[in-house]
C-alpha cells in the first residue's frame, strides 16, 4: 500500500509589513513557518518611502517576498510628498509590484485630509503610468474614497486593491464597479463581522484576494497576538466558509486573483 502526500494548497498574503520592527531577527522563521501553512508569497508594504531601501533588501533577501511602497495617509503630514517620478523610478525594480499603500484615514488623521487628497492622486497618477496595481487604505472617509478613485478613473483606467477591505457597501460596490479589488484580512473572521462577510459574499468571487496586514489583525485563534504571513490561510479557510466554498477551491481562486491583479509578480516568477 503506497502512501499519498497531501499537497497544502497555496495562497498569497498580499499584504504584510515584514520591515516593522515585530519581526526584526526571526524573518526566516516567518516565511519559514508561512510556507508550511501554504503561504508561498507574500508582499511586504513600505508605508514611508525613506524606509524603502530596507523593504526592498527583504525582497531581495527571500524569494517568496516582493515588495510595495507608497506613502501612508496617516503619514501624509509629516512625510515629504511622494513625486509621480520618484515611484515610476522605484517602479523599475523587479520586484517592486505595486503603488502604495496610500489612501484616506480621516479617523485618526483628519487634520491632514488635504495633503492625503494630494498624495492619493500622486500615487494614482504612478499607478496608471507604471500599469502596476494601487494598494488603498480607506478608513472613515468613504465618501472622498469613492469620489476621488472615480474621478481618477475616469481620467485614465488603473488597477486598485482596497488592502484590509472593513469599509462600508457602499465603498465595496463603487470599488467592485471600476473593476477594483477587495482584500480579505484577519477582520472578516472576527466575530462580529457578520456585516462584513455578508459584504464580502455579495462580491465575485473573481475580485478576491487575502491578506494579513501583519503584524496587526492577526485572526482567530491568534486574535490580540501578532500576526504573521501564517495566518493568511485562517483568514482564507473564513473566505471559503463565507463563499461555501472547499478550501483548495477558495485557496486556488484567490491565487488567480492575485496573479491578474499583481501581474508583475507572475511575469517574475515566470521568468525565474
Amino acid at each position: 500500500m503506497t502512501e499519498t502526500t497531501q499537497i497544502q494548497p497555496q495562497i498569497t498574503d498580499s499584504h504584510c509589513h515584514l520591515d516593522f520592527p515585530d519581526f526584526e531577527g526571526h524573518l526566516e522563521t516567518i516565511i519559514a513557518r508561512a510556507s508550511n501553512a501554504g503561504v508561498t508569497r507574500m508582499v511586504t508594504i513600505c508605508t514611508r518611502l525613506r524606509n524603502e531601501p530596507g523593504v526592498r533588501a527583504i525582497a531581495e533577501q527571500y524569494a517568496p517576498v516582493f515588495y510595495a511602497a507608497g506613502t501612508h495617509p496617516m503619514s501624509a503630514a509629516e512625510e515629504p510628498m511622494a513625486t509621480v517620478d520618484e515611484l515610476i523610478a522605484l517602479a523599475k525594480h523587479p520586484k517592486f509590484v505595486g503603488i502604495g499603500e496610500t489612501g484616506l484615514d480621516y479617523h485618526y488623521t483628519a487634520e491632514s485630509a488635504g495633503g492625503q487628497k494630494d498624495s492619493l492622486r500622486i500615487h494614482i497618477t504612478a499607478a496608471r503610468e507604471t500599469g502596476l496595481p494601487l494598494i488603498i487604505h480607506a478608513r472613515a472617509a468613504d465618501d472622498d474614497m469613492a469620489r476621488i478613485l472615480a474621478e481618477e478613473y475616469r481620467n485614465g483606467a488603473y488597477s486598485c486593491v482596497m488592502h484590509c477591505f472593513s469599509s462600508s457597501a457602499e465603498l465595496a460596490k463603487a470599488s467592485l464597479d471600476l473593476g477594483f479589488y477587495l482584500s480579505m484580512s484577519g477582520i472578516a473572521a472576527f466575530p462580529k463581522s457578520k456585516e462584513l462577510r455578508e459584504i464580502f459574499a455579495a462580491a465575485p468571487l473573481d475580485r478576491i484576494l487575502v491578506e494579513t496586514d501583519a503584524p496587526y489583525l492577526a485572526p482567530p485563534p491568534h486574535r490580540g497576538k501578532r500576526n504573521e504571513p501564517a495566518f493568511a490561510a485562517h483568514t482564507a479557510h473564513v473566505g471559503a466558509e463565507i463563499f461555501g466554498m472547499d478550501y483548495a477551491a477558495f485557496a486556488a481562486q484567490t491565487q488567480r486573483n492575485f496573479d491578474r491583479l499583481f501581474t508583475k509578480v507572475a511575469a517574475y516568477e515566470a521568468a525565474a
